[in-house]
């Protein structure tokens, strides 16, 4: 009798985990295969940093993070992972238990931009690239038991996504309407151009909105010369902003696990 009650409460207990599972991803948003935004009924955000040739902009965000005692979410190209000059920061945020994942090994451009089911490139050279990436992580002693991945230039389709999916990685973007990608501009771009002051603009007026529960706010942790003004210099006002307003902030993982 003891070991049916057993059953019975083995059971129930999986069957409520699984439903609170698919409950929560009921919740999240989705686009071409990648999931863009968390639960939007709870009041968490996640910054989310990715960078290949161009990461000035570490030993600031790092130590931005650690006063205000967050963690962050980090995707990096194998050719960052393999920078000898930016491994002992890169080294450092993985220490810290910032989230660490891949952004492809070169930084390859999967889909046209115009026409986005137009693939550039074959499946193989995508999951040899994606495969590289993992292992330059490997090298600095890298590896998260949850497989996240931003795609290079944040662009993608269904069919990139269903790859990643073979390979038992979760293809995830920015959530949209956000913004802040596109902190990489400067003003020789012209009308392209979004100064750091026009990006916090137009989040907080998203947020007031929309609000920004569940969401993926994407920083790049490098940029072109040509930008002086560095939008990561804002992270701590938007972090001081967003928690007077009642968010929290969590890694990827925490984000889309609950």
């Amino acid at each position: 009798m003891r070991i049916l009650q057993l059953i019975f409460i083995l059971s129930f207990l999986i069957l409520h985990t699984t439903a609170q599972k698919y409950s929560d991803l009921h919740y999240f948003k989705w686009d071409q295969g990648a999931i863009v935004q968390g639960n939007s009924t709870k009041k968490r955000i996640a910054f989310v940093f990715t960078g290949d040739e161009f990461y000035e902009g570490l030993n600031t965000i790092s130590n931005m993070l650690d006063e205000a005692k967050i963690k962050g979410s980090f995707f990096f190209t194998g050719r960052l992972y393999r920078n000898t000059k930016a491994r002992k920061s890169i080294v450092q945020l993985s220490n810290a238990g910032h989230y660490m994942g891949p952004h492809s090994d070169m930084h390859l451009l999967y889909n046209d931009w115009s026409k986005r089911d137009s693939l550039l490139v074959p499946k193989d050279a995508l999951v040899n690239d994606l495969k590289s990436n993992y292992q330059s992580m490997k090298a600095l002693g890298i590896q998260e038991e949850q497989l996240y991945f931003i795609p290079p230039y944040e662009w993608w389709n269904h069919r990139v996504a269903s790859w990643c999916k073979e390979m038992n990685v979760q293809l995830i973007n920015f959530s949209p309407g956000t913004g802040t990608n596109a902190d990489y501009t400067y003003p020789e771009m012209g009308p392209s151009y979004r100064s750091s002051e026009k990006l916090l603009e137009r989040l907080y007026a998203f947020e007031q909105q929309h609000t920004l529960n569940g969401a993926m706010v994407l920083v790049h942790v490098g940029t072109d010369s040509r930008r002086k003004d560095k939008f990561y210099d804002r992270l701590a006002e938007m972090i001081q902003y967003f928690r007077s307003k009642g968010y929290s902030f969590v890694r990827v993982d925490e984000l889309l696990s609950n």
